[in-house]
């Protein structure tokens, strides 16, 4: 997960493949874990929180490796603004968005393939397996909350990139995946830590549009915060890199 470079190291051809494959994998896993415990007929059912903050850091570590070596692994719009901001290099922005909103929606799609027997005997809303949403409706804390987490993560690759040994060694990616765990169980219980507008987004497209029984609303007047909140996050993450580092 070789965070300390950005766009022109992967042709456009890679970055689709990498961000488009990986960012499918980040959600399939960390969307199941989801699914997995709060769907009935699951054999996880009511495994709680610190099942869902570790599903999602496996997550982000099997997606990263399985994408590093294609796009650089960036799996999140916030990361790559980071990275833009960082080296002034915006030319595949646009690229690395459109894949990793496109994976992500095909991610959660596979989740309700996975699922399929469960959703099909679903009762309840099932939006929460597919998006984040707060405990408390608080616009601004809500707003807030996503741009610390998101801050958080950010400010953290982009130093591991100054690190040679651990982007070689490959102990970067461990290190961002735990990271993710961390900043879950830390502060993920005001918004369900979105800190990546294609893991919100994407998701919340494929909830709207799939047949699933009883799915309720796609509480679209919230979905703005999961984006704009960590768009923020990352820009503010990558200004202060330049600033400090």
């Amino acid at each position: 997960m070789d965070k300390g470079v950005f766009v022109s190291a992967f042709s456009n051809g890679d970055v689709f493949v990498g961000e488009t494959l990986g960012t499918a994998a980040l959600i399939l896993l960390g969307g199941g874990v989801c699914a997995a415990v709060t769907l009935k007929k699951s054999k996880a059912v009511n495994a709680g929180w610190l099942a869902i903050t570790f599903g999602w850091g496996f997550a982000v570590l099997v997606a990263a490796y399985m994408s590093a070596s294609k796009s650089g692994a960036h799996l999140n719009p916030a990361v790559t603004l980071a990275l833009a901001v960082k080296s002034g290099d915006w030319s595949q922005v646009p690229l690395y968005l459109g894949s990793q909103l496109l994976g992500a929606i095909i991610g959660a799609v596979l989740v309700w393939l996975t699922y399929l027997g469960q959703f099909q005997a679903n009762e309840e809303p099932t939006l929460g397996i597919f998006s984040t949403g707060p405990e408390i409706r608080n616009p601004i804390q809500n707003l807030i909350t996503e741009v610390i987490g998101t801050f958080v993560l950010c400010l953290l690759i982009l130093t591991i990139g100054t690190n040679d040994g651990l982007t070689k060694s490959g102990t970067s990616t461990l290190m961002v995946a735990f990271t993710v765990v961390g900043i879950g169980l830390s502060l993920g219980g005001p918004t369900g830590y979105a800190i990546n507008p294609a893991r919100d987004l994407g998701p919340r497209i494929a909830h709207t549009f799939l047949p699933i029984p009883h799915k309720g609303g796609s509480d679209w007047s919230y979905a703005w915060i999961p984006v704009v909140g960590p768009v923020l996050g990352g820009l503010a993450a990558g200004g202060v890199y330049n600033a400090l580092f």
